[in-house]
């Protein structure tokens, strides 16, 4: 198993930071010990550079894979793209095709603008609403990626975004002239909205439809409202939320429908590719500011996007990942009643997590990581549920994570130390813990 920390330890002098993405730093799982690096994936078994073989009852590829990974029909489409060219002087027919199904998706919709990434999808869909809005402040609830837009949320103070999922980041490197552009707000409070909307001329209201819980008091209706009202243009971030519990947007559940919404991780099951879709009198505002990349022209995202649509669609997916998170989060709390454990749930059943009330739920989280690998698993306090989480493995999982949190259980009682248990560091838990 040390294949994969060797080439990290290279990493780490070759990448600033080791990875690419945060999310997949090994600090965050198992620091030391994480296999780090894979060989080959299918359904839901991943092997590491060793040849060992894990079930990833994890996150799945950051969320990317709701029908497993490899999946046959996706993979098929996108080799027969490959043998007939990606890149060309000419346009990609798919873009037009999967336009047209994505604005059938999404009947408020008029237009669509791809990307490949999230932060990508974010990025353009606020340079369009500020376009469209006339105005640059920008009013944002949740997690929006990596850009300066962003990020200058924290210039003022450097908790702004400690809500969001970003606790502690130092804004390094976004110019200081953005302060004052990019105001914070807590879900579910409408009246903290509603001050900033009045006091700081806001143009664009930005939001994830759910993260960690669902609307409350009418909430979504009352931010629709106030958009309508006061001429702002209301976008949802579905990058994360799409697809996981409707045929399209969470915002469907709600019957509250956005100006714009981007769409990301479940798109393309694996395969880069992203959406911005909005109404036409918002989208056409593209036209008077520059957006515009060569690799936002390449065929394998359209072709998977389409196929993973018509497999969704057909196999109803959004079902499947939802009852199956909904059966874990039920699993984990039955679990943790029976050895007197107290656990808290959290996020979309799609992509549930928990969480131990204890002070030592960091520590605990690292021991699940730590004994479940040796068992077979990739594992955490989180599943980002996919197609191919089948009843089997799921009962294979839930009978290693018994001993596990039977273990935890002598550590809260006072029998066991959990510091004896550990053998590497403890997790990070946060931007600072990884610098």
């Amino acid at each position: 198993m040390r294949t994969g920390q060797d080439l990290y330890k290279k990493a780490k002098t070759l990448i600033p930071g080791g990875t690419m993405l945060l999310s997949k730093r090994p600090e965050m799982f198992l620091p030391d010990n994480w296999p780090s690096y894979y060989s080959k994936s299918k359904g839901c078994t991943v092997w590491d550079l060793d040849g060992n073989e894990y079930l990833d009852l994890s996150i799945m590829g950051i969320g990317t894979n709701v029908l497993g990974y490899a999946h046959d029909e996706v993979d098929a489409a996108v080799m027969d793209t490959i043998r007939k060219g990606n890149m060309t002087t000419f346009n990609c027919p798919e873009e037009v095709e999967l336009a047209e199904r994505l604005v059938q998706i999404n009947p408020w919709a008029d237009m669509v603008r791809f990307a490949r990434s999230g932060g990508e999808a974010n990025a353009i869909a606020i340079r369009i609403a500020r376009a469209a809005a006339g105005k640059d402040k920008v009013a944002i609830c949740g997690y929006h990626g990596w850009h300066d837009w962003y990020l200058s949320a924290n210039l003022s103070t450097n908790e702004s975004l400690s809500g969001h999922l970003l606790p502690g980041l130092d804004p390094v490197g976004v110019p200081q002239d953005l302060a004052g552009t990019v105001f914070p707000f807590n879900y579910n409070d409408f009246e903290e909205l509603e001050k900033l909307v009045n006091d700081q001329g806001i143009g664009v209201i930005k939001m994830e439809v759910s993260r960690n819980k669902g609307p409350e008091n009418n909430f979504l209706q009352k931010v629709r409202d106030l958009a309508t009202r006061k001429n702002i243009v209301l976008v949802f971030d579905e990058c994360t939320s799409g697809f996981r519990q409707t045929f399209g947007g969470l915002h469907q559940l709600y019957g509250v429908e956005p100006d714009m919404a981007m769409y990301g991780k479940t798109l393309g099951n694996g395969y880069a590719i992203t959406a911005v879709v909005g109404k036409r009198a918002v989208m056409e505002a593209a036209q008077k500011t520059f957006i515009s990349s060569t690799f936002w022209t390449e065929r394998i995202g359209p072709t998977a996007a389409l196929k993973t649509l018509e497999v969704m669609e057909r196999e109803k997916s959004w079902e499947y990942i939802t009852e199956t998170g909904r059966r874990i989060a039920a699993r984990w709390q039955e679990m943790a009643a029976h050895h007197g454990l107290k656990i808290s749930t959290a996020g979309l059943p799609a992509l549930i997590s928990f969480s131990f009330t204890s002070d030592d739920h960091l520590k605990y989280k690292t021991l699940i990581t730590q004994e479940m690998l040796k068992r077979g698993f990739l594992a955490s306090n989180s599943v980002y549920v996919s197609t191919a989480h089948t009843g089997p493995v799921l009962d294979r999982y839930f009978e290693e994570l018994e001993t596990v949190f039977g273990v935890v259980a002598d550590c809260e009682r006072g029998k066991t130390n959990i510091a004896d248990l550990l053998e590497g560091p403890v997790c990070h838990a946060g931007f600072k813990r990884l610098n």
